[in-house]
């Protein structure tokens, strides 16, 4: 058991004392083993390459099954950016619903730290395939709960969503808010995630911290997200869907400030909670939603900068679909309090990396 290594003891005019509500401490990663799921995925290729970059002496284990779900030479891709840097980076294709994989994997390389990212994303797409969120999202982060608890590691730091909060009027969404109504398949699939980690960090002193995203955006970014379609449709000369008659608001954040809030994470172990569980939620969100039309205009002027186009795209307005909510705005004080960080990329500077990177690759 590692209860007591996360209640760190102090002396005070001779009086042992328990401080049980403190930071816990910190992680090294130098010279660390890393296993980071979902390493061929958006958000997990950005990390692997972070952390090969900047940490000394860290071992990356990358496990990633590359379902079809997008395009899967764009994954390959980002596994090739992470290969190219030629650091100690190992990549393992399997698949966290598979119980055997996952074990063999914490067997064989035993992580000091891990990051799971691997899930069945999409909000839609859990309408009309549920089995795929079922087995991932909940069996997967239970297999990786229990390979933590057969083989303890330092950290486990896991994605959860916005999506938890389903479609709540009070903004902007605190972690300490209610969700308990989400709106969609994937959305109570992160809050089950959010409910088994809490679990298992009281039951087996597994520190753990979830950290819910709040849309990610950027270069070799997922093909089913808005931005990456809007794109696609004014290339093609089609017209852009704007769903809810275009009245929708968006905390976009940009990749790189996820990555730079995962880190931190990673290195901090969270406080105890009130009933002694090493365990803590974060928003990671760049605390200012910008409108659907507000968006668009950014993305057309940053793809005619790039040449890409050379004007606006037609609109298309259509309601609000199942499973969508109106608006989503992180608050990130406990972010900000507790790493003295938060995403600052503004839409413009994201938008235009992300035009340039597309550029690129797709004209």
């Amino acid at each position: 058991m590692y209860l007591k290594k996360y209640i760190p003891v102090i002396y005070w005019e001779g009086i042992e004392m328990e401080k049980k509500n403190q930071c816990a401490g910190t992680v090294d990663l130098t010279g660390k083993t890393i296993l980071v799921t979902g390493a061929a995925g958006f958000i997990g290729s950005f990390l692997c390459k972070r952390l090969l970059e900047n940490v000394y002496g860290i071992k990356v284990i990358g496990l990633d099954s590359i379902t079809d779900y997008y395009d899967v030479s764009l994954k390959h891709e980002r596994l090739s950016l992470i290969e190219a840097l030629k650091k100690d980076f190992v990549f393992i294709k399997g698949d966290i619903s598979d119980r055997n994989t996952v074990d063999s994997v914490f067997k064989d390389f035993r992580p000091a730290v891990v990051v799971n990212l691997a899930a069945q994303a999409g909000v839609r797409y859990s309408i009309t395939n549920p089995d795929a969120y079922i087995v991932l999202n909940i069996i997967g982060f239970y297999n990786i709960l229990e390979a933590c608890r057969n083989n303890p590691v330092e950290h486990l730091v896991y994605a959860s969503s916005s999506s938890v909060y389903g479609s709540n009027k009070k903004v902007p969404y605190s972690t300490g808010d209610h969700v308990d109504n989400p709106v969609s398949l994937y959305a109570a699939t992160k809050k089950s995630n959010e409910l088994f980690a809490y679990a298992y960090s009281k039951l087996y002193s597994i520190p753990s911290t979830g950290l819910r995203f709040f849309t990610v955006y950027g270069p070799f970014g997922r093909p089913d997200m808005a931005y990456f379609k809007f794109t696609d449709c004014l290339v093609k000369g089609k017209p852009i869907q704007l769903y809810n008659n275009d009245d929708m608001f968006r905390d976009f954040t940009y990749i790189d400030d996820i990555v730079s809030g995962i880190v931190a994470v990673m290195k901090k172990l969270p406080q105890l909670t009130e009933d002694g569980a090493p365990y803590k939620v974060y928003n990671i969100g760049n605390s200012s939603p910008s409108s659907l039309a507000h968006f668009v205009k950014v993305l057309e002027n940053c793809l005619m900068k790039e040449g890409i186009i050379d004007k606006s795209g037609k609109k298309e307005y259509l309601p609000m679909q199942p499973g969508d909510v109106y608006q989503t705005y992180a608050d990130v004080s406990e972010l900000e309090r507790d790493f003295n960080f938060k995403p600052s990329t503004t839409l413009e500077d994201g938008l235009s990396k992300f035009a340039a990177w597309y550029g690129k690759r797709f004209c």
